[in-house]
């Protein structure tokens, strides 16, 4: 059975588990970055996430339903910025979304290799 709804804590383990990441404030959001670099934020009072894709991916993923995943709707989403509907995605598209994030600003010296090994 797939799970849908990504609930706060199960994004927060996520995000956190990529190497050299962490949660701060945003605004009114909370952040979770790569050194100083924002791969993806959330949204409390609208059960959202916003993701940062390359355009490629933001494409890719928006063509699954655009009522679930899709750009923010200015300048920032054709910069990739992507808005997720947490309480529509399934857990394995929202892992599989907020990992391109993390590639998408992580320093090139991260070794992806290393990042596998300790998820598994």
């Amino acid at each position: 059975m797939v799970s849908i709804m990504v609930e706060i804590a199960q994004f927060r383990k996520l995000a956190l588990s990529f190497p050299d990441t962490s949660e701060q404030p945003h605004f009114e959001k909370s952040s979770f970055r790569v050194g100083k670099r924002i791969f993806a934020t959330y949204d409390e009072k609208n059960n959202r996430a916003c993701l940062k894709l390359s355009e490629i991916d933001q494409d890719v993923f928006s063509v699954f339903d655009k009522t679930i995943i899709y750009p923010v709707p200015n300048k920032w989403g054709k910069q990739g910025w992507t808005l997720v509907e947490l309480s529509k995605i399934n857990v394995a598209m929202f892992k599989n979304a907020l990992t391109k994030a993390y590639w998408e600003v992580a320093p090139a010296g991260l070794n992806k290799t290393t990042m596998h090994r300790r998820n598994k």
